[in-house]
């Protein structure tokens, strides 16, 4: 309820606005830890898709990328899971590094 509430205060600012992604944020994670899945599978897709967008940070881009992977694996979409996961191992390769430990855990 709480991450409902949030949303609908901050859902008419623009894309760019700091409180309105951070309201979409726990709308998602509110919808997932009530298990409500599909719910906030997608919320987690209309997040990754505004912050490529609006040109986010590669870093976090990365993160909404394998939580949503987390996501599909979880909802059994197991292609669309390792897709993704290949997606963030590119890019944390590219941005990290092979020697880097952050490259290595994903």
């Amino acid at each position: 309820a709480l991450g409902w509430a949030c949303w609908n205060t901050y859902a008419g600012r623009p894309e760019s606005d700091t409180p309105r992604q951070l309201a979409m944020n726990l709308l998602g994670v509110g919808l997932y830890q009530a298990q409500h899945l599909e719910e906030a599978l997608s919320v987690r897709e209309a997040a990754l898709s505004m912050a490529r967008r609006l040109g986010g940070p590669a870093e976090h881009i990365l993160t909404l990328q394998g939580n949503l992977a987390n996501l599909y694996g979880q909802l059994g979409q197991k292609e669309q899971a390792l897709r993704l996961r290949r997606d963030v191992y590119a890019g944390t390769l590219r941005l990290h590094g092979e020697e880097k430990e952050h490259t290595l855990i994903e």
